[in-house]
């Protein structure tokens, strides 16, 4: 029997992205809301309610409303939800399930699945392993910087970078969140134990998709004082046999460039690490599409998981 899916708030940019993954998929009954009903309670608790599962793919306080429409006695739908509001909330698996056993299990077990962010999955995917593994201390003042497509923001500001009168400061690179209050910054310090909050500084460019996330690092302020080498070598061991997550060779051409381009990853559905720098200067960067990992093919990724079917059906691996 087909596992009944809807998808709540199917018109925004990964909830689009999650139809097209399900092309070809015999297993997956999508249930379609009337477009006119779309923003409709009522319509939307029965269609929740019907579902096995249900993603969300709203703002913070529509995900929350869209909880809340569940019904007391319904024991079986799954909650897929890909904003914010649930990410650190107890009770809800963080669906990174590459991060350790427990995370695979909870994603595995849970009803209530809150998907990472697009700029916390790179950050989390590299300082996780560092505090697990001994290497980086949890006080350590962490900082990071990161280079995003434009159409992580939505598609409003999609239609603003596609359209043929946008503003000239469009055509380069913009920093933003100057005030240190990026809304990924909660599960960033949450999920990965730090005891300070990172500094964050994200950069927004003139490119559809793909990003990458680094973070710098002295060596004399870690644990073991460790090389670069000693880093690639853990970070392959750590996520050695996972299928979405690579670790840069140690001859990669990419790393050997000098150059590492934000949508280098583009269309990919997962995400791929480096390490580069020095013995004083080590900067650990991931590379993947804020489409994919970061967004869309994560929340289909934890579906899978959840039917027990290849984690990387309908995903391009």
């Amino acid at each position: 029997m087909a596992t009944k899916v809807f998808v709540d708030g199917s018109e925004g940019t990964t909830g689009l992205r999650i139809f097209e993954r399900f092309s070809g998929r015999d297993d997956i009954e999508i249930m379609r809301i009337d477009s006119e009903l779309r923003k409709d309670p009522e319509e939307r608790r029965k269609m929740i309610n019907a579902s096995d599962i249900t993603f969300l793919c709203l703002p913070d306080a529509a995900a929350r409303e869209a909880v809340s429409l569940i019904a007391p006695d319904n024991d079986h739908v799954v909650i897929i939800d890909t904003s914010t509001a649930h990410r650190t909330e107890e009770g809800w698996a963080y669906g990174f399930p590459e991060l350790s056993e427990k995370h695979l299990e909870n994603v595995k077990n849970g009803r209530r699945i809150a998907v990472p962010g697009c700029y916390a999955s790179g950050f989390i995917s590299l300082v996780y392993p560092l505090i697990t593994g001994g290497i980086l201390p949890k006080d350590y003042p962490v900082s990071s910087f990161a280079l995003s497509g434009y159409s992580g923001a939505g598609k409003k500001t999609i239609a603003v970078y596609e359209s043929e009168d946008r503003p000239t400061e469009l055509a380069s690179g913009r920093e933003y969140a100057l005030a240190q209050q990026h809304k990924h910054l909660k599960e960033m310090k949450a999920v990965t134990g730090l005891t300070r909050t990172p500094l964050f500084s994200p950069i927004i460019d003139d490119y559809y998709s793909g990003m990458v996330v680094s973070v710098p690092l002295y060596a004399d302020m870690l644990n073991s004082h460790n090389t670069v080498q000693e880093i690639l070598s853990f970070y392959r061991e750590y996520y050695k046999d996972q299928k979405f997550i690579c670790v840069a060779a140690d001859d990669d051409e990419t790393a050997a460039s000098g150059f590492l381009a934000g949508n280098g990853l583009s269309g990919w559905d997962g995400l791929k690490i480096y390490v580069t720098g020095n013995d004083e200067r080590i900067v650990v960067s991931s590379q993947f599409d804020n489409l994919g990992k970061g967004a869309s093919g994560a929340a289909i990724q934890c579906m899978n998981i959840k039917l027990g079917c290849d984690a990387a059906k309908g995903l391009n691996l």
